[in-house]
């Protein structure tokens, strides 16, 4: 799986024309058997258009899913990319990407219930310890590969991104000297077919016969061994199992979720205002060129290059404030949905423990 793909001459040679993002060919998969179904669902948010020189917004974060038939046992595999996390200690994104955490949950626990082995991939973007994984690991009730493992080769703790990758950048080299794990295989199986890792090992280094590495990440392979219990049946899929963890965690990502709440609205009534100001400009300036025509004055004394000059830029500020107040409050109701959903599935797990 590969969860960055920008050279879209090399994914064509290999599978094809792919039409995916806006920059790029976003994700991909290489299957061994046969790839029966597929589906791509790109999150609601993926960070902002403005701030370019991050390029998530371009690349349009998303999850895609390929159903494979290994001998009657269907397997799920997903693949993910979620937003990046540019400053640790002011990361403005962070709602942005639990809402994605949350949309991914929701995403492989509505589509997995026909599955048999469930498998994700990607680089998530978020230490183990962070929010998003939590919730994305107990909402799911999926288990990462690398605690879960008998055996493992590769870099210290597992860190799939390195400071001395000449790629690379970790944010906070200082607290994290030897990287950072941020990419993960996590895998779940069902009634009747339990799943366990039996080995994971991580690159490190350079490529063979080269002097720099395969990318700026290290690549993760996880070998996974099912095995069909006597008693299982087709029919009998995964369980509605209740973790009460997750009514904490839930809650904890709601209260992330308000900050940002309360931040995407000050963004939006800051353009909203800055709209205002820019269509009374224009207005104004609208009205000093009619000034003329309705009176005796033969010509306006405004210089008509100044005059053009601030038509137009009261123009471009309204209409990019303008975009910037509708897209903020696009964000504002995509964080204020998923803070509902997450309200009500707190009133749910709630219902199901008291019983």
């Amino acid at each position: 799986m590969i969860v960055a793909m920008w050279c879209i001459d090399v994914l064509a040679r290999c599978c094809g024309k792919t039409e995916c993002g806006a920059i790029g060919s976003g994700l991909c998969v290489f299957a061994r058997y046969r790839i029966t179904d597929s589906f791509l669902y790109r999150y609601s948010l993926n960070g902002y258009p403005y701030k370019f020189h991050h390029g998530d917004w371009f690349g349009g974060k998303s999850v895609g899913l390929v159903i494979l038939n290994i001998k009657d046992l269907v397997v799920h595999v997903y693949v993910t990319h979620l937003h990046a996390e540019y400053c640790r200690e002011k990361d403005d994104y962070l709602p942005h990407r639990l809402l994605q955490a949350w949309e991914l949950g929701q995403f492989i626990r509505h589509t997995g219930k026909t599955a048999d082995v469930t498998v994700l991939g990607g680089d998530l973007n978020m230490h183990p310890c962070d929010l998003g994984n939590r919730l994305l690991q107990c909402y799911t009730g999926m288990k990462d590969s690398f605690i879960e493992t008998e055996k493992f080769e590769g870099c210290e703790d597992g860190c799939t991104l390195l400071s001395q990758n000449c790629f690379a950048s970790v944010s906070d080299p200082q607290s994290f000297p030897s990287g950072i794990r941020i990419d993960y295989v996590l895998y779940k199986g069902s009634r009747g077919f339990p799943v366990k890792c039996e080995h994971l090992t991580t690159t490190s280094g350079t490529a063979p016969g080269k002097n720099i590495p395969y990318s700026d990440h290290e690549a993760v392979c996880a070998t996974l061994s099912v095995q069909k219990e006597k008693a299982a049946f087709s029919e009998v899929r995964h369980g509605e199992e209740t973790d009460p963890q997750l009514v904490d965690i839930l809650n904890e990502a709601r209260a992330e979720l308000k900050i940002g709440i309360h931040g995407a609205e000050r963004v939006r009534y800051s353009s909203g205002r800055m709209a205002i100001l820019g269509l009374i400009l224009l207005l104004l300036e609208v009205v000093i060129a009619i000034i003329p025509l309705v009176t005796t004055t033969a010509e306006n004394s405004f210089p008509k290059v100044s005059f053009y000059i601030l038509g137009m830029v009261a123009f471009a500020v309204a209409l990019l404030a303008g975009i910037l107040y509708v897209f903020h409050t696009i964000e504002v109701k995509m964080l204020q949905g998923t803070e509902d959903q997450m309200r009500n599935a707190i009133q749910a797990l709630q219902e199901r423990l008291s019983r």
